[in-house]
């Protein structure tokens, strides 16, 4: 039937007609070299080659949408532990944090020039310092996002912290913890334990506890002193009280 109405090398389809995708999804098999799909009038039409033809078709036949989103999910799934990711420490260096399995982490987002700042590294170190050879470790990340309170860089924020606070555990690369940027450690922490008014870090020094298997536990307000936690952290740690 298609041979009976295409008697030429040039085909005019009418604008709008439903026969034009017909036409377009069966082109291929028939010998004309060119195809003209109006849009006002013949003038302005596109032209499609024969060449465009088997793309057409492919995109016909591609996997909808939410195949997509499905494998996307399923890779974010496959994300189950703190150990999984990879982060920079200060210097730009990589860090396999792997290297902490066995150990239990309290993952906070500091900043130098915050309220907060003086009791939370004050307590910090203290907690550090009492159960470092037990098993535990701080993970510092420092962040700009509230206030612009943490601008300096990476070599000032780390001799802010040694130097005034005898901070001794890892200081790390300056990070979004919010956005379309945040680090992807951070996107975890938050799907893994949402607060109280939602997924976002509502300030600096917000905490996250992670058991020796990388699972993410709790989640502490800014708010919340290092040392009211410590508690928590001797039960993950096997602590006789």
């Amino acid at each position: 039937m298609l041979s009976s109405i295409v008697p030429s090398s040039r085909l005019i389809l009418p604008k709008n007609s439903n026969l034009c995708r017909h036409f377009v999804k069966h082109l291929s098999p028939y010998p004309t070299k060119r195809f003209l799909i109006p849009t006002y009038s013949s003038r302005n039409s596109t032209c499609l080659s024969r060449a465009a033809i088997p793309s057409i078709n492919t995109a016909s036949r591609s996997s909808p949408p939410c195949l997509s989103v499905r494998s996307a999910s399923m890779a974010s799934q496959s994300t189950t532990s703190v150990h999984d990711f990879t982060v920079k420490d200060a210097r730009g260096n990589d860090v396999d944090l792997s290297m902490y399995k066995g150990k239990v982490l309290l993952i906070v987002n500091v900043a130098s020039q915050c309220g907060l700042t003086n009791s939370n590294y004050t307590e910090l170190s203290h907690l550090y310092e009492k159960y470092k050879d037990q098993g535990f470790e701080i993970l510092a990340f420092p962040c700009n996002q509230f206030g612009g309170q943490e601008p300096g860089t990476n070599e000032e924020i780390m001799q802010f912290a040694c130097t005034r606070f005898k901070a001794e555990y890892p200081i790390f690369d300056k990070v979004d913890v919010n956005g379309d940027n945040a680090a992807p450690i951070y996107k975890f922490l938050k799907s893994s334990k949402g607060g109280l008014f939602g997924d976002s870090i509502k300030w600096n020094f917000s905490k996250f506890l992670v058991d020796k298997e990388g699972h993410v536990v709790d989640r502490y307000a800014p708010t919340t002193s290092p040392l009211s936690i410590e508690k928590d952290v001797k039960k993950l740690l096997g602590v006789a009280k």
